[in-house]
């Protein structure tokens, strides 16, 4: 058993990951063999991750707030807490807060010596945030 006590401050999620503000508390980065990795991600409203992908998946679990997320293609949907999105390997995506409501969850990814964790691509325009559903 390995007890690591909170030291690591909150950092700001980067400009050329995310648009608006996002905030990143890491919660878990086992050593090898282990491939997973988690993190707290906390997006204030309106603000949304860039378009990317991961080579092994990625498990997003909403624990606040209202948000929404597409895949490449797919509709935009509204995910609100307890939700589990599972968006396969490979899987162009995007996820972030609604327009009017911060959202906060725990990303869970897999990476190893052969497979980054993510894949960043371009931003999600405003058109393509704007087609979401009204989240009333």
């Amino acid at each position: 058993m390995q007890i690591t006590r909170s030291s690591i401050d909150t950092v700001k999620g980067p400009a050329d990951w995310f648009t608006g503000d996002v905030y990143i508390d890491p919660v878990a980065a086992a050593p090898e063999p282990s491939r997973v990795s988690a993190a707290l991600v906390h997006f204030m409203p309106g603000a949304r991750t860039h378009w990317h992908r991961h080579p092994l998946g990625q498990t997003v679990f909403v624990t606040e707030g209202v948000g929404l997320c597409q895949r490449r293609g797919g509709p935009v949907e509204i995910i609100r807490p307890g939700d589990r999105v599972l968006f396969e390997a490979g899987e162009e995506h995007w996820h972030g807060a609604a327009p009017n409501r911060l959202m906060v969850h725990l990303a869970i990814n897999e990476g190893d010596a052969d497979h980054d964790v993510v894949h960043w691509l371009t931003p999600v325009t405003d058109e393509e945030y704007a087609a979401a559903p009204a989240t009333g």
